[in-house]
């Protein structure tokens, strides 16, 4: 698992070598959202940093609409702005002059991102922008240019895997450090023991959008009427995937809907297979909670996810008829399912959140002295 040093970030030509030191109290704006109950994979990845961030050396401004997470709210140093139905960007950035970060980390592509920018060029002002790239598709169509400009303006560029960095690299010339997400070992974490002389389960977890591709897994269902295929998560197209399901007569479909992340863990430590047929992604952190969890998995090679090793904690396909062979052989083949679901476990073992918020600490610092000397 390699990773691109936070003390060697380029910016077009010119190369920045900056020794990292503790440099004082770093203030932090990121336009991120607290909420326990909030599953959004950026928000999730936001709120497992700050809450190790060293609350001595960082303090921290982000937005919450309900009961915030309590490891955050409890955090010295953090300041939680209620997001309210109108006049977000209005007040923000009202609060934002006020008192002036020195980073803002995250971007996204709103009006208050657009905002932000706007002013940080027209006032100069010193406040360094992180951008962490984190969405899929580059390879598919150029951003747009709202991401561009975050992209492009960054202080400091991320990508959470090398894939991705590696697209930023060659389609709009820009070098990204790499640090992974980690997994959250308090709802993902391996079963005692697995179930044994009962009945195969398929778990499919995430968002229910047309390029998550969905239906393949009632499809799957279908082949297989011995096996039971859970699917957790809501969108567009859960209504057709119901309506496929029952036009094929097909009864060992479960659709559990919107599962808080402790649930998920549940379903991940007592299903046998992960079966994630999107084909449009970044990298997305669903595959190592399964990991995490010991469950093997089968997902596109389009978007080389780094949480799977092909072959050994689960399968990499670039078909539909490949992704169903895989999992023929998942389902057939008890010993397989267990040889990978235990190297599943080591693999996951290498993204721990601790070793990652470390790393973010030493890139806020950079950009900070990189902005300084801008």
């Amino acid at each position: 698992m390699e990773k691109t040093s936070p003390e060697s970030f380029a910016s077009g030509s010119l190369n920045l070598r900056v020794a990292v030191s503790q440099i004082g109290m770093i203030t932090i704006f990121t336009p991120s959202f607290a909420d326990e109950s909030d599953t959004n994979a950026q928000n999730l990845s936001v709120k497992e940093i700050v809450a190790r961030l060293d609350p001595e050396r960082f303090r921290v401004t982000m937005f919450y609409e309900s009961a915030p997470d309590p490891r955050i709210a409890k955090r010295p140093n953090t300041r939680l702005l209620r997001w309210r139905k109108h006049g977000n960007t209005v007040f923000t950035i009202g609060r934002f002059l006020a008192d002036i970060p020195d980073v803002y980390f995250f971007p996204r592509e709103g009006p208050l991102d657009a905002a932000f920018l706007k002013l940080r060029r027209l006032l100069r002002l010193r406040t360094a922008l992180v951008t962490l790239v984190v969405s899929g598709g580059l390879d598919v169509q150029p951003y747009g240019e709202a991401r561009t400009n975050n992209i492009r303006e960054a202080d400091c560029l991320l990508a959470n895997n090398t894939y991705l960095g590696q697209l930023l690299r060659e389609k709009m010339g820009v070098e990204a450090a790499t640090i992974y997400d980690g997994v959250d070992r308090r709802n993902f974490f391996p079963p005692g023991e697995r179930r044994e002389n009962q009945t195969i389960s398929v778990l499919y977890a995430g968002s229910m959008r047309p390029y998550k591709c969905v239906p393949m897994v009632v499809q799957q269902a279908v082949r297989w009427p011995g096996v039971q295929f859970r699917i957790a998560g809501t969108g567009e197209e859960e209504q057709l995937c119901r309506t496929v399901a029952k036009d094929l007569n097909c009864h060992n479909v479960e659709f559990l809907g919107h599962l808080p992340a402790a649930k998920v863990g549940e379903e991940m430590r007592n299903a046998d297979i992960f079966l994630f047929p999107s084909k449009v992604e970044g990298h997305p952190q669903v595959l190592v909670q399964a990991a995490a969890s010991g469950l093997p998995s089968i997902a596109r090679r389009s978007y080389r996810p780094d949480y799977v090793v092909d072959g050994t904690t689960g399968f990499l396909v670039d078909t539909d008829s490949e992704m169903a062979e895989k999992l023929d052989l998942l389902i057939r083949e008890p010993e397989k399912r267990h040889v990978m679901s235990a190297a599943a476990v080591r693999h996951a073992a290498k993204f721990s959140w601790e070793r990652i918020a470390l790393e973010f600490q030493e890139v806020f610092e950079l950009a900070v002295r990189k902005r300084s000397n801008h």
